[in-house]
This record gives C-alpha cells, structure tokens and sequence, in this order.
C-alpha cells in the first residue's frame, strides 16, 4: 500500500522523503510552540489568579481573545494582515523572507499565543484547586506575593495539572496541519503534495496519519511518565481492586 513512498518524485527524490521533511517542520514547529506557549500560559495563568483587578482584567481579555477567535482565522491574521499594520519597511521586509521562514514564524506566532490562552486556563485552574490556607501561611511566615507564588503555589499547581496539559501537548501537534494554508509545507502539506503526484490519495494521507498517531503516543507516554514522577503523594487516586488484586499476584510471583 505504502509502496508509492519509495518511488522517486520529479525532483529526484523518493517521496517518503518529502514526507519525512514535513514531519521534520512539523517537529519543528510543535516543540518551539509548546514551550514559548507553556512559558507565556504559566505568566498569564498565574496573573489569572492575583488579587490586582487590572493585571486580573488583562490577563483574562488576553486569554478571551486568542481562545475564542478560530485558529485558522488567527492563522490568517498573523500571515496576510499583521505585516500591513506594521511600518512599510518592517512588514515588507516580513513579507520578503524566504520560504519556509516566511510561513514558519507566523505559524509559530500563531500556534504558540492560541495554545498559551489554553495553557493559562489550566494553570488557572490549578492554582484555584490549592486551599487557600497556603497564601494565608505564607503570609503569616511573611512571604510576599511574588515569593509565594514562586515557592509555594505555582510548584504545586504545575504538577496538578499535568494530566490535563498532556492534551495540550498532543493538541498542538494536530493544529501544526493548519499551518499549509498559509504555505508550510509540514506533514499534512506533504502528504497533500504527494497525492497530488501520485493520485495515491489513501497511501499518501494514510502515513500521515500513521505518523500523526505516532506523535501522539509519544506524547502521551512522555507525559503520563513526567506525571508519576512529580505527582504530589496523597493526590493520585486509588487503584480499582482488579488493579490492586493483579499488582498482589505479580508481588508474590516476584518474590518467589
């Protein structure tokens, strides 16, 4: 099935090449998106939660506005209408950079203030979780706000909410794709490319999925593993008795 990656495409290369060189990008673009997106949603997320109205009140328009506008409109924003807003010489020299760099930082402009408004979310909803005798205590031993949070609260909440973050890690590999409308040519652009030439529409976009899926696993794994290894004790529920009845029978088989 898969048999038409190994031919050669005109440009003398196979097109499992082609393919590989979209997974690359969007490799690329995922890993820098997800960083640049946690730092900015753990900033916004904790000015979610401080007690200044107005640092409360930007931070929740900052959240509002890049949550609810579609990220392909976004896409589109950051490509074709933000170099115009720009002085003429800033936004042509934008518009001059070659390609893929000139779709690839608007991409990753794009995917990283999208997924940091979810991020921040999260991070919300993690500090909400903690008692607030925490703030209180810290208060009392004289801490201020910047060191309690920095210590105390912000520690906590990133490690309660890992489980709900590993969606966003995943989530972000799957909206990479949205970046071939404005001329990226990552994986989804490659494996359209590829059934374009071939008319292997199944083999093409088959092995992205493929692909994808792997990604997503991966991610999964990392996660699930970064999550054992910070959860709080006492935070993570118990097992079902199937569970504690099998990991029994595998503790006496050990030991004998």
């Amino acid at each position: 099935m898969f048999d038409v990656l190994f031919q050669v495409a005109p440009d003398g290369q196979y097109y499992v090449q082609w393919l590989l060189s979209g997974l690359g990008w969007t490799l690329l673009l995922a890993f820098c998106g997800w960083w640049i997106a946690f730092a900015l949603g753990v900033g916004v997320g904790v000015a979610r939660t401080l007690p200044s109205r107005w640092v409360n009140a930007i931070a929740r328009t900052y959240v509002e506005l890049f949550r609810n506008i579609p990220l392909l409109v976004q896409m589109f924003l950051w490509y074709f209408v933000f170099p115009e807003l720009l002085p003429a010489s800033i936004g042509e020299a934008i518009k001059q950079m070659p390609p893929p760099w000139g779709a690839f930082w608007p991409a990753l402009l794009c995917l990283s203030l999208y997924t940091s408004s979810r991020v921040a979310e999260q991070v919300r909803a993690g500090v909400e979780a903690l008692p607030k005798g925490q703030k209180e205590a810290s208060a009392a031993l004289g801490m201020s706000v910047r060191n309690t949070y920095r210590f105390v609260i912000a520690p906590q909440a990133l490690r309660l909410i890992i489980p709900s973050l590993t969606s966003e890690v995943m989530g972000i590999y799957k909206n990479t794709s949205v970046a071939l409308t404005i001329g990226l040519l990552e994986l989804t652009a490659q494996a359209r490319a590829i059934s374009e030439a071939t008319f292997q529409t199944f083999a093409a976009f088959g092995a992205a999925t493929v692909a994808y899926l792997l990604l997503a696993l991966c991610a999964y794994r990392l996660m699930s593993f970064i999550d054992r290894k910070a959860s709080i004790p006492g935070t993570t529920p118990p097992r079902s008795k199937p569970a504690r009845r099998i990991a029994f029978f595998r503790k006496i088989g050990a030991t004998q």
